[in-house]
């Protein structure tokens, strides 16, 4: 009989930089995107100083010594009314951890933080053909339909106005 992994969960703080940059790599390896994740990593000191914000969030998973997922969230307070909400940016589990609960996990320790913070709701995009995530948050919330859009800072906003259809 296979002996069952153990993971550990837990938030990184100021000083956990060298496991936020073990972090990128997994994120860099689950989404195919090394790169992105590995070319430009910070310095040690600008990720102790984001791992010190207190609307940043970075949950690990760990199996013994070894970081093999993770999660990045942003806690942002509302205006229309005294609440937050965090905002799951980034989610991610190295492939030889899949399928074992390890995200569960890691949703499970930011809805720990989100109640000592007394935020309101968790919420969490997933891409249309990302079958995996879709599952995992259909089973742990209500699913809404939105258009997410990038807007190229740099590019000149076109005035004129907006056809509408009737």
């Amino acid at each position: 009989m296979a002996k069952r992994q153990r993971y550990e969960y837990r938030q990184l703080v100021r000083g956990d930089a060298r496991l936020f940059v073990d972090l990128l790599r997994v994120f860099g390896d689950a989404f195919g995107e090394p790169e992105t994740y590995g070319k430009a990593v910070p310095g040690t000191a600008y990720l102790n100083r984001l791992l010190g914000k207190g609307h940043f969030i970075a949950v690990i998973a760990m199996c013994g010594e070894e970081v093999v997922g993770g999660l990045v969230a942003y806690q942002l307070d509302k205006f229309e009314q005294e609440r937050r909400e965090i905002y799951i940016y980034d989610l991610a589990v190295a492939e030889a951890h899949r399928r074992k609960g390890v995200a569960t996990g890691l949703i499970s320790k930011l809805q720990e933080i989100a109640a000592e913070r007394d935020v309101y709701v968790i919420f969490v995009q997933a891409d249309l053909e990302d079958a995996p995530a879709i599952a995992l948050y259909q089973s742990l919330g209500c699913q809404e339909t939105a258009h997410h859009f990038d807007i190229d800072v740099r590019a000149p906003v076109k005035r004129g106005r907006t056809r509408r259809r009737l």
